[in-house]
């Protein structure tokens, strides 16, 4: 009895990461469906973010699918900026650690004058998408 009280919390641990391990595979399915309409896309545990054309998609994967969507037009966008720890950096200068990373997008003026916030986990991802979604704007304002 004795063995089997110490092989039980073992046990415990096996089913709890076993059910979260699963929780997780149902969010990266539903991102996986989800991701196919679009041209290019990311998927963390924060957020999901999608481009299409002009139009970024953002949201908040779950269990049950991508939850909390936005959509906003590059058009619409004035400036975007890689925030680490709230300060917003050189894309070319990425640091190494960081505890909260966030791809800033600031609207324009003629359009609704608030600021979109897309949390990431890793810094690298970030420095890709902010350099990527910074050259689109550029050719948008090119043209």
């Amino acid at each position: 009895m004795e063995r089997g009280l110490l092989w039980l919390p073992l046990l415990v641990a096996f089913f709890w990461l076993a059910w979260q391990g699963s929780r997780e595979y149902k969010k990266v399915e539903a991102y996986r469906i989800w991701a196919e309409n679009f041209d290019r896309a990311k998927y963390d545990i924060y957020s999901v973010l999608a481009q299409k054309g002009n139009d970024i998609t953002w949201g908040k994967p779950t269990v049950k699918g991508i939850v909390d969507l936005e959509t906003f037009s590059l058009s619409d966008v004035s400036n975007i900026n890689l925030l680490i720890d709230d300060k917003a950096i050189n894309i070319d200068e990425l640091p190494r650690k960081a505890k909260k990373i966030e791809l800033e997008f600031v609207f324009s003026e003629t359009s609704t004058s608030h600021k979109v916030y897309v949390p990431f986990t890793e810094i690298p991802l970030a420095g890709e998408w902010g350099k990527f979604l910074q050259g689109e704007l550029q050719k948008i304002e090119n043209e």
